[in-house]
């Protein structure tokens, strides 16, 4: 079994032995048991050694469940949510499920894929263990470290779309937007996971649904849990509405560059459309402009050649006083300075 496995005495076995589980079980030592991608053996082995049941042992099978809370007879499984860094990912940011199976003798989470927020959880487990006579304190320190694995990848995809925004405003690419389109996603993903996690422990404070073991002094505990569902859950919102506005910026920058673009050929166009005129004019087959005026050759510089350049001098003075207008009245009037 690829596990981990933690007792009140203190001791810490990265493999688990069977006969050694059933030995603390027999005497009654709290343990906190932590498999990683189990198989049809390892099932086998904890329906045998702890007694779980098959319908819960079924939805481990089957991960991709909501955050919930199930009694049974014996413990109750909690499906608790965390997140850790996916390199993969353009937010970052992965979703972790584990299965936690708890009773007042044992704990045992169970996952796929290694979990790094129980890597520093493992190492100092044991001195807790030996703090909190039950384990209810145990499943606290689980269940807290899952939801405070929100904050820090929170904190990196807020440095994420700073950055974005700085690289849509300085050149915006279609990369850029599809970036962002993918971090609205998974943000939305992460909120469907939240949220209701977020209700879970509401419920659970309500009294809808019992812990084994739960005291007033274990209740603020978790109630310190939801209080931070309840930040990370807000960030989340605020968080989905700045990936909303990533994508609003997107289309407002690249539809001002458009803007600027179609202004510089309006203009382009507009300095050739006397130009196109004269040279259409003087084009024409008749014999009053070809046989009679243009005859000499100084007719070409002076009306061919001449008129252009005095076309576009003309709207190119136009467009100047003009631009200079619009900069004149943009620039806000300073206060008058009253004499005493």
């Amino acid at each position: 079994m690829a596990s981990h496995l933690i007792d009140a005495r203190g001791t810490v076995e990265p493999n688990v032995d069977p006969k050694g589980l059933e030995t603390r079980l027999r005497d009654g030592v709290f343990l906190w048991l932590d498999v990683d991608s189990p198989g049809e053996a390892d099932f086998k082995l904890l329906q045998e050694a702890f007694g779980l049941h098959p319908l819960a042992l079924e939805d481990s099978r089957k991960f991709g469940q909501r955050p919930k809370i199930e009694d049974y007879d014996d413990f109750t499984l909690l499906v608790v949510f965390g997140a850790v860094h996916d390199t993969d990912r353009r937010t970052g940011i992965a979703p972790i499920e584990v299965h936690c199976f708890y009773s007042p003798h044992w704990l045992i989470t169970v996952h796929k894929g290694e979990c790094p927020v129980f890597e520093q959880l493992r190492n100092q487990t044991h001195r807790h263990l030996q703090r909190y006579e039950e384990g209810l304190g145990i499943l606290y320190l689980v269940v807290d470290e899952l939801v405070d694995s929100f904050l820090p990848q929170l904190s990196d995809l807020d440095d994420d779309i700073d950055e974005l925004e700085d690289t849509i405003l300085t050149d915006p690419q279609p990369a850029a937007l599809q970036q962002a389109i993918t971090m609205k996603q998974q943000l939305v993903q992460l909120r469907k996971i939240v949220h209701p996690q977020r209700d879970m422990f509401a419920a659970l404070l309500a009294g809808r649904y019992e812990l084994p073991g739960m005291t007033d002094e274990h209740e603020r505990y978790f109630r310190d849990v939801y209080d931070h569902l309840i930040r990370v859950a807000e960030q989340l919102d605020d968080y989905r509405d700045l990936a909303s506005g990533v994508t609003d910026l997107y289309q407002s920058t690249v539809g001002n560059k458009m803007n600027l673009t179609m202004k510089q050929l309006g203009w382009v166009a507009t300095f050739f459309l006397p130009l196109s005129f004269l040279t259409g004019f003087f084009g024409q087959n008749f014999s009053l402009l070809v046989g009679k005026y243009i005859v000499p050759g100084w007719t070409f510089w002076v009306l061919g050649i001449g008129l252009d350049l005095v076309a576009f001098a003309i709207v190119l003075a136009w467009y100047v006083n003009r631009e200079r207008g619009n900069l004149l009245m943009r620039v806000p009037e300073l206060p008058a300075l009253h004499r005493r």
